[in-house]
């Protein structure tokens, strides 16, 4: 049985299927190991059954493990004024929380 979802976490959209494992924009509060149910759904395929929402499905969700907060790859920000000796140079990592999806759930 084929079966995928797309969720809306952090204002992304993100691709999800059983027994993956996908990153979003960091969530507060669960502990690591315990449950997250992400409840915008906004599409689910089961098969040749494709429920979309308007804008999300109702009564689907999408059951995850927290595995915990990850750190995402170095984005450099140089910013450089040509003739001025004017430059800066930023770097920014953002924390990222790891989620295995463990069920689709669709109404």
């Amino acid at each position: 049985m084929n079966i995928y979802a797309v969720v809306e976490s952090g204002s992304k959209q993100y691709r999800v299927e059983p027994k993956v494992i996908f990153d979003v924009e960091k969530i507060e509060g669960p502990a690591k190991g315990k449950q997250v149910t992400l409840d915008r759904v906004l599409m689910v395929c089961r098969d040749k059954d494709i429920k979309i929402g308007t804008p999300t499905v109702s009564g689907a969700k999408v059951v995850c493990d927290y595995l915990g907060d990850v750190r995402s790859k170095k984005v450099v920000s140089f910013f450089y004024r040509r003739r001025k000796d004017s430059k800066s140079k930023k770097g920014h990592r953002q924390t990222l929380s790891r989620l295995l999806v463990k069920d689709i759930i669709a109404a």
